[in-house]
């Protein structure tokens, strides 16, 4: 097992893994921004080394520094976290060549899953279904309109290069073909350098539905179970559970076995994650992502294991300690991702500084967080804040014990979703598991958040004007004389004006 790891991420992800490493006896190296100077994952670090200005071109997506920095700290491995370099080959290629462990999978892998081009026809190889669509690039409008004519309207034009709904466009006819091909290409190209667009069948009311994987160089490879990702926003999660409520057990092991087979396919090993789009019935390869994700505590949680550790132990050259027919997961997880964004406002993002803090704890609770009062939420990075997740016996006890967390969670000086979060989990749509990757769009098209009455609004200014004169403050750093107003007297917000 390694010694010492550097961690080439920020925010909770990185103090995700800094806590595991540590419980695993590694000692630990952060790198940061000037923004993330006084970030939490700087101080949990055993060491911490700065590498250049906020912009994340200068820093966190700077290649050479990261490479530069494990060179100083003496680490033998560099875990990515997710986001910034974790599925960029190039960097898994530079750490490998400057002699560390890249604890993920080979890059050549990573090439062959990140081109969506390349992994349809990757996926169709171990027989598994892809929604119709073309097989190869094109350039030519008239190729684009024939095909498109061939696979029916609507249809999805998508970049081959990434995803996250960038260079993405829905195209419901032929007069908006040519404007769709063009926005997309665009959008590609700044987002991935890469232009390159394709068409598929656009799927009306699709579940969004992931399989975790794990796979070492020893020949071993076992899924562990689903993961429902359904609500979204802009193609970007905000609720996951686990598990999902429309699989059956034949529909689940036919699932893991195709997950299987592609990483197999590809060269794959470590955690990964393969995604399906899932329809009365039948469920279609939808991409790889070739690292941790964001939503792994739902499956911890249902398992039992650590996925961090067994990213460790495959990374060092280990096996998985147990095979498939060990896996059983248990209960129902849910995940609700804390974003500083106004719900309110398109999910426009918020910058600020936290000036009060309350995260929910207790039994079938678990927060993960970068946060502390005090700290300056930059207008540089993702805005993931934090991810709160909960564990029942049955999916109503998840969602019974988040919507209790929900409403003692309190975080003042950005904006957050937590109002939203709460209508949608006791929504019926949601509460029965009707479910689909509009589901906001159906439900909430309309949404504004409640307005507190008078009585709320007074005590939250009151306490807002004693927490004031009760904060000491020192550079970005705050400091309470006394225990704060949002530490006693319960959840509540400053009303919007």
């Amino acid at each position: 097992m390694f010694k010492k790891i550097l961690i080439a991420n920020r925010g909770e992800i990185a103090v995700r893994v800094l806590r595991t490493a540590r419980e695993m006896g590694i000692a630990t190296v952060a790198v940061y921004s000037e923004a993330d100077r006084k970030s939490p994952h700087v101080e949990l670090a055993d060491e911490a080394i700065e590498i250049g200005p906020p912009l994340p071109l200068e820093s966190y997506l700077n290649i050479e520094k990261i490479i530069t920095a494990a060179q100083r700290a003496g680490v033998e491995a560099i875990h990515p976290g997710y986001g910034f370099l974790s599925e960029n080959p190039l960097f898994a290629e530079s750490c490998t060549k400057a002699g560390f462990t890249f604890i993920g999978p080979p890059a050549e892998a990573m090439r062959k899953l990140g081109n969506k081009l390349e992994a349809r026809h990757l996926a169709i190889s171990v027989k598994a279904l892809v929604i119709p669509g073309m097989m190869a690039s094109e350039v030519s409008p008239d190729v684009f309109k024939k095909e498109a004519e061939k696979i029916g309207y609507p249809v999805l034009v998508k970049a081959a290069a990434g995803g996250g709904g960038k260079g993405m466009r829905v195209v419901s006819s032929p007069d908006d073909l040519e404007e769709g091909l063009q926005a997309a290409m665009r959008e590609s190209k700044t987002a991935f350098g890469d232009a390159t667009v394709y068409l598929e069948k656009y799927i009306a009311e699709p579940r969004h539905i992931e399989m975790q994987i794990l796979r070492d160089t020893h020949g071993n490879a076992v899924w562990l179970g689903e993961r429902e990702c359904s609500i979204q926003r802009r193609h970007q999660k905000i609720i996951e559970e686990s598990p999902s409520p429309v699989l059956t057990p034949e529909l689940r092991e036919e699932m893991g076995s195709v997950a299987v087979a592609i990483v197999k396919a590809a060269g794959y090993f470590n955690a990964g994650t393969v995604e399906f789009l899932y329809e009365n019935g039948r469920f279609y390869f939808l991409e790889v992502n070739a690292r941790l994700q964001v939503e792994h505590p739902v499956t911890e949680f249902c398992t039992g294991l650590d996925l961090v550790a067994l990213q460790l132990e495959i990374a060092s050259g280990g096996k998985i300690p147990f095979t498939q027919k060990d896996v059983n997961p248990r209960g129902h997880s849910i995940e609700c991702r804390i974003y500083a964004e106004d719900a309110a406002k398109n999910f426009l993002p918020s910058s600020g500084t936290i000036v009060g803090l309350r995260e929910p704890q207790g039994p079938g609770v678990r927060c993960d967080s970068g946060l502390r009062e005090g700290l300056e939420i930059s207008v540089h990075y993702d805005p993931i804040l934090s991810k709160l997740v909960t564990y029942g016996d049955n999916r109503a006890e998840a969602i019974r014990r988040m919507q209790c967390s929900l409403s003692e969670y309190v975080i003042l000086g950005v904006a957050t979703p937590i109002n939203l979060l709460q209508n949608i989990l006791k929504h019926h749509a949601f509460v029965s598991g009707e479910l689909s990757t509009h589901f906001l769009e159906h439900h909430f098209a309309d949404w504004v958040p409640p307005v507190p009455d008078e009585a709320v609004q007074e005590v939250a200014l009151i306490a807002a004007l004693l927490a004031g004169k009760g904060a000491k403050h020192s550079g970005s750093d705050i400091t309470r004389a006394q225990p704060t107003p949002w530490q006693t007297i319960g959840s509540w917000e400053i009303a919007r004006t």
